[in-house]
Order: C-alpha cells, then sequence, then structure tokens
C-alpha cells in the first residue's frame, strides 16, 4: 500500500506517531495483511488505554474482517478489551490462538500508537517478518 510509512516497523513491534505516522486507513491495512496470512481459527484483539487504541482497533478489525471473508476464511475473534501486554500474550496461549493483535505502542509517549502481532504461543512477530506479511499482501 502506498503511504505506509516503513519507519513503524520495529525490531517486536509496529509503533509510530498518531495520525502522522500510523493512521486508520493503516491500521485496516495492517488487520487485512494479517487476516490473509493467518490460518482459520481464534484470533485474540486488545488494547492499551491510549486515546488513539480503540479507533485503531476498529479499523484493525474492519480490514481484518473484510479479507477474512474474502478469503473465505473463518476466524472466531476473541475480544479482550482493555488488557496489559502480559494479560495478552496469557490468553493467546489460553485460547490456543492462531495469532492475536493488541493495539500498544508499549513505553512510548501518548502520542504513539502501535500493534504487537503475535502468532501460537504468543511467538512475537514483528521487524522485517511484519513488513514481509504487510507488503507481499499488496
Amino acid at each position: 500500500m502506498d503511504g505506509i510509512n516503513k519507519g513503524i516497523f520495529k525490531t517486536y513491534d509496529i509503533r509510530g506517531i498518531y495520525p502522522t505516522e500510523l493512521d486508520e486507513k493503516t491500521a485496516s491495512f495492517i488487520g487485512s495483511a494479517c487476516a490473509k496470512h493467518f490460518k482459520s481459527g481464534v484470533f485474540v484483539l486488545a488494547y492499551d488505554a491510549r486515546l488513539s487504541s480503540k479507533t485503531l482497533l476498529k479499523n484493525f478489525l474492519k480490514g481484518f474482517e473484510n479479507t477474512a471473508k474474502e478469503n473465505k476464511k473463518k476466524f472466531k475473534i476473541e475480544m479482550v478489551g482493555l488488557a496489559t501486554t502480559p494479560m495478552y500474550y496469557f490468553l493467546v496461549n489460553h485460547f490456543k490462538a492462531v495469532g492475536g493483535a493488541m493495539v500498544t505502542a508499549s513505553h512510548n509517549p501518548k502520542e504513539y500508537g502501535g500493534f504487537k502481532i503475535v502468532g501460537k504461543k504468543a511467538e512475537m512477530i514483528g521487524g522485517k517478518e511484519m513488513e514481509k506479511i504487510i507488503f507481499n499482501f499488496q
């Protein structure tokens, strides 16, 4: 997708200043790429307490659901809601999920937004691997 800032892809997650580096359109595109990448199954969603998190989650989910439907994939979304990162990792394992996404920019200042994307057993997907998932989706 034109307009995705490659600088938001960090070693362990995706983060950028909201809404200049990471916005709703980018969140939807990331959601779409994740739906295409993951096999059908349980997918866990969570968010942190940042003001932008619910908006980014809503757009991630919209992209995820639309692409899952287009690709005839069936996901059971476990919407965790507001959570800590360790709680999110625990729940990915608890639900035996194929993966998950948490909207969080971790320790960064409040103007940041981001995503922690994990696979089975809460294995981190970040950096070059996440870039490959996103940009191969195009």
